[in-house]
């Protein structure tokens, strides 16, 4: 129980979190305005979005009359730059500029002639992009590859895109003009302060000139503070907490203490408020809240000393700072030497703000750091999300973490080390540094034989980083050197609290295959007994191996056929499939033209199907079904997990518009924000399946942790807990998997519950009481 001194301190910190989060939003926002970069703000997007429907029908209107030849003497000689460009593309483009400059700070940024012209200009950058689109597509795309994201600005991906289209021949792009590019976008503004009614023309007397500016209206600006004020209700920012969180219930909130940090954090993400969910999931909600962390004081030294250097591990990355190159003793008269320098200068910009955008949740996850350093003791707030999956409602200090964010935290209880919690700790070495297809006496054996390196590590981190960043997951693996090397090799600590991590093995495949009791996919997934790990990638990959073109035989291994072995099960189809071997391949250096990719989907998807049969049936049954049920006039799903979670799934239909413009990226504008009242059939039979899965992984989760009277903590399949307890927490998950899938037929029950008309495909070979004595079951 918390002491009013305690509570005090909490609130306290909840109101930091309110202030800080404001003024991050007012920074942000200002920042934003400083760079003519309105557009992208709280209240750009919100107003852009608005806004957007109607310069598209203005613009259509207008083009109409152009069609018709009723346009006047102003139309004339723009009338040839728009018919390239689709009204959406130049209502974006229009909206966009137009809140840049009109908010921007900079000086006449908003002078009626300078936004006609950038608006005139973007749609000339744009449409000069699509011409080298048209004459060479190829030689644009590499460009973009190898130059795109390294340039500061818009001008100047411009400027470098069209001199290297220049030096290659492409056919030369032939410039509008400035004259023909402001009376271009004076139509655009047009159509949109006609529209809109929030921007107008202002006259200003400036010395002996009057000068015309484009000014928000007041009705304009009554709807940008409301947004504002909106977007500040919601901008407290999300900490640990420094005591354990409030209780969940079905009609009352949990988490933080003040109602104006927890506006938005629902007992549900994404659910329907009136579902009342079970005992069972709420319990164990409130009982992971209840578990208490602190920060590894060995891993924030470390990367506080590396934060100083500028050096990067892993997905530690701090800002480096490049310097500019020392200016030319000539630059004042040698031309040549000037425009080096320049070039040089540049790249030096460019690669610094790269470098700063990257660094970016390093920074906010040293913030952090910097916050609870010296707390004893924090807690997280969790939430489900519909599928009964749990995530923590902080964004930094949490299990569910970068690797490096995951190996600054560790439990706050420590527990006494015992002869059984020494083999969890070396697991926790080998696993980390990547020994995962190893059986638990090869991971064991393997710490031993390199105490050495665990010891040198553990030692001096800094002067052996190229030891510990070459390991899988290089920050988890220096934690679990500093705990080994103090635990076990020279015994100066006798108590532990580093989190140890185990894993489902291809969660999918194994819940399918206890919902369809099929033994032969739950051997490959060690759910049932073997000597060690199985591995149902390799075997996929065996068995479509004699099925692929002969020339890429060599290269099917597990490594190109595991990604798509692992997202069938969440109903990949062979379009993602086709991307993610494609990718496999291209890291061994193979290139492979369209239809020997297609052969290649065709054998692995084919080799699913006999390696895993089970599921295969299962999930085609599950999408026919979906299928007759909405047929029938359901418009949404609803079943109830073991654990008592109950899933809502309502999938309607979008109006949405796909916009690829090249300087904007491929933009996906909601013209309608809403759901229509038309019932996604698609999205509902390619969803269920993955939903009931992750429902079910979550049922597991939910039963397991609340039997289980120990720190623990989660992420989706996989489960967190002290060296000590892992045993007995693997026991705990082995035992209800058994009491999900043998002492209940689940996938009968999810039939009758959706409305199905067919029996269940259930092969039933499968005694999922084995599971009890699965060593690799969760590893």
């Amino acid at each position: 129980m918390a002491t009013p001194k305690q509570i005090d301190e909490q609130v306290q910190l909840e109101r930091d979190q309110i202030r800080q989060g404001l003024k991050r939003l007012r920074d942000n926002t200002r920042r934003l305005e400083e760079s003519n970069y309105s557009s992208a703000s709280v209240y750009g997007i919100a107003s852009i979005d608005t806004l957007l429907p109607l310069v598209v029908e203005q613009i259509e209107d207008t083009n109409i009359r152009i069609r018709k030849g009723k346009n006047g003497k102003s139309f004339k000689e723009i009338q040839q730059y728009i018919t390239g460009l689709e009204p959406l593309a130049a209502a974006a483009i229009t909206c966009k500029i137009t809140f840049d400059k009109v908010f921007g700070y900079k000086d006449s940024s908003n002078l009626i002639v300078n936004v006609c012209d950038s608006i005139g200009k973007a749609v000339e950058d744009e449409c000069q992009l699509r011409h080298y689109e048209e004459h060479a597509p190829g030689l644009l795309n590499i460009l973009k590859k190898n130059y795109w994201h390294k340039a500061c600005g818009t001008h100047q991906k411009i400027t470098v895109i069209s001199t290297l289209m220049n030096r290659c021949k492409v056919k030369k792009w032939e410039a509008w003009g400035r004259a023909n590019r402001i009376k271009l976008g004076a139509w655009l503004l047009d159509c949109l302060l006609e529209t809109s009614g929030w921007f107008e023309k202002e006259c200003r007397r400036e010395g002996r000139k009057t000068v015309n500016y484009v000014v928000p209206t007041p009705e304009f600006l009554e709807i940008k503070d409301e947004v504002m004020a909106n977007a500040e209700l919601f901008s407290p920012l999300t900490w640990p907490m420094l005591i354990p969180p409030n209780d969940w219930t079905n009609h009352q909130p949990g988490g933080y203490l003040l109602n104006e940090v927890m506006r938005g954090h629902e007992l549900v993400r994404r659910g329907d408020d009136l579902r009342i969910q079970g005992e069972t999931p709420i319990a164990f909600l409130n009982h992971i809240q209840k578990v208490a962390y602190t920060l590894n004081p060995f891993i924030v030294d470390v990367a506080e000393t590396l934060q100083k250097r500028g050096i990067a591990v892993g997905k530690f990355l701090p800002i480096i700072d490049h310097p500019l190159p020392p200016k030319p003793v000539d630059i004042a008269d040698n031309k040549d030497s000037r425009k080096a320098y320049r070039r040089a200068a540049a790249e030096v910009r460019n690669r610094n703000a790269q470098e700063f955008k990257r660094s970016c949740r390093t920074r906010m996850t040293m913030e952090a750091a910097t916050r609870f350093k010296g707390v004893d003791n924090f807690y997280i707030p969790w939430s489900f999300d519909y599928r009964g999956r749990t995530y923590p409602i902080p964004a930094f200090l949490t299990p569910q973490d970068t690797d490096f964010g995951k190996s600054l935290i560790r439990f706050a209880d420590q527990a006494f080390l015992t002869p059984e919690s020494e083999d969890w700790l070396s697991f926790q070495v080998a696993t980390t540094y990547g020994r995962t297809k190893d059986t638990m006496q090869e991971r064991l054996d393997w710490v031993k034989n390199n105490s050495t390196l665990i010891g040198a590590v553990a030692l001096d981190p800094i002067g052996n980083i190229g030891v510990w960043e070459a390991a899988e997951e290089p920050w988890q693996f220096l934690a679990a050197c500093d705990e080994y090397y103090h635990c076990l090799m020279v015994c100066d600590r006798h108590y532990t609290s580093l989190m140890i991590a185990t894993d489902a093995t291809c969660s999918g495949l194994q819940i399918l295959a206890g919902l369809a009791r099929d033994e032969s996919t739950a051997k490959l997934v060690n759910v049932v007994p073997s000597d060690k790990p199985q591995d149902a990638y390799q075997v996929v990959a065996d068995v479509a191996r004699p099925n692929c073109p002969k020339e890429y035989r060599y290269f099917m291994d597990r490594k190109t056929v595991k990604r798509t072995v692992m997202t069938v099960p969440y109903n990949a189809k062979p379009f993602s499939n086709r991307s993610y071997i494609r990718e496999a391949l291209k890291e061994k250096g193979v290139e492979i033209d369209k239809d020997n990719l297609s052969l290649i989907v065709k054998a692995v998807r084919g080799a699913m199907h006999t390696v895993v049969p089970g599921p295969m049936a299962v999930m085609k049954w599950i999408e026919d079904e979906v299928s007759k049920v909405i047929k029938r006039g359901v418009d949404e799903l609803e079943w109830a997990t073991p654990s008592g979670f109950v899933v809502h799934q309502k999938l309607m239909k979008k109006n949405v518009e796909i916009l690829n413009l090249q300087l904007l990226g491929r933009c996906q504008l909601k013209v309608a924000t809403d759901d229509t009242d038309e019932v996604d059939i698609s999205r509902h039979k390619a969803a269920t399946a993955p939903n009931l899965i992750h429902s079910l992984d979550a049922s597991l989760i939910h039963l397991s942790a609340v039997k289980f009277n120990a720190p623990i903590a989660l992420i989706h399949d996989s489960v967190l807990s002290r060296a000590t307890d892992m045993s007995q927490l693997s026991s705990v998950i082995r035992e209800t998997y058994m009491y999900l899938f043998a002492e209940h037929d689940y996938l009968t029950d999810f039939a009758k519950q959706i409305g199905a008309e067919t029996i269940p495909p259930i092969i039933g070979d499968l005694e999922p009481s084995s599971v009890v004595q699965s060593t690799y079951f969760f590893c």
